[in-house]
């Protein structure tokens, strides 16, 4: 009998837990052509201006980028030896993380002008801000809160229904929560930055159609949102199109 009301317990629990995390599809506003070679790491609004880190080594580049035409307005390259991940703007600086060079560059936000490279002691993922503090991943399920010298403040573990999550990967702080791309999938994850607990989830299976696709498109990555009018935009690693996009909850919720 005790086996039995433990289980019963168990099984309350877990399904009381699934039934906090929301479930979402997106659904497709506009659309914008995005420059194909781009294989997107890091996406983000500062000013209404929309900038985007891009990887590979021999190919890593960050981007001031022309919503409209996709085309770079500016763009900075990087020697071959760098594979760029993660970047945002915060105060008067662009950080800029890279993946296993253990290094991260810093830049003037107004000028684009090289400032100094750092030491980083983990592997870069995605970067956001909350305003105050950087936010990283690294491939795992933590998140890490960073100084403006990339100095570890505090470590967030990631939990869906209690289970860690892995693999989040480019970052995005919106409306108080931390959206990430979970790596190799469809799904975008809406995270509380307090216990670390996914609040929701979002399918964006087909965002991009399969006419777009070719030999070298790659996963969903890039997640942005623009402070000024809250429109929220997705794009992957060498997708031809960024989508403008509004979520929709799953009519079985």
């Amino acid at each position: 009998m005790k086996r039995i009301l433990s289980a019963i317990i168990l099984c309350a629990a877990a399904l009381s837990c699934s039934a906090q995390v929301k479930e979402y599809k997106v659904e497709v506003v506009n659309e914008y052509p995005h420059e194909v070679s781009s294989y997107t790491q890091g996406l983000f609004f500062q000013d209404g201006q929309m900038y985007e880190s891009t990887g590979m080594n021999g190919e890593s580049t960050f981007r001031k980028v022309d919503l409209e035409t996709g085309a770079p307005l500016r763009k900075l390259e990087f020697g071959a030896k760098y594979f760029l991940e993660g970047s945002v703007m915060l105060d008067s600086k662009l950080y800029i993380l890279t993946w296993t060079n253990k290094v991260a560059f810093i830049y003037d936000a107004a000028t684009l002008e090289y400032e100094k490279t750092v030491s980083y002691p983990r592997e870069g993922w995605g970067l956001t801000t909350d305003g105050t503090s950087l936010i990283a991943s690294d491939g795992s399920s933590r998140l890490y809160w960073l100084d403006k010298d990339f100095r570890t403040q505090r470590t967030l573990n990631v939990t869906i229904e209690g289970r860690p999550l892995r693999y989040l990967n480019e970052l995005e702080w919106i409306d108080g929560r931390i959206w990430a791309n979970v790596y190799t999938t469809d799904m975008i994850v809406i995270i509380n930055p307090e216990t670390g607990a996914v609040e929701a989830k979002v399918d964006c299976t087909g965002l991009l159609p399969r006419k777009l696709r070719d030999r070298d498109t790659d996963v969903l990555n890039g997640i942005a949102a623009n402070p000024e009018d809250g429109r929220i935009y997705l794009t992957g690693k060498r997708w031809k199109r960024l989508y403008e996009v509004r979520l929709v909850r799953k009519k079985d919720q």
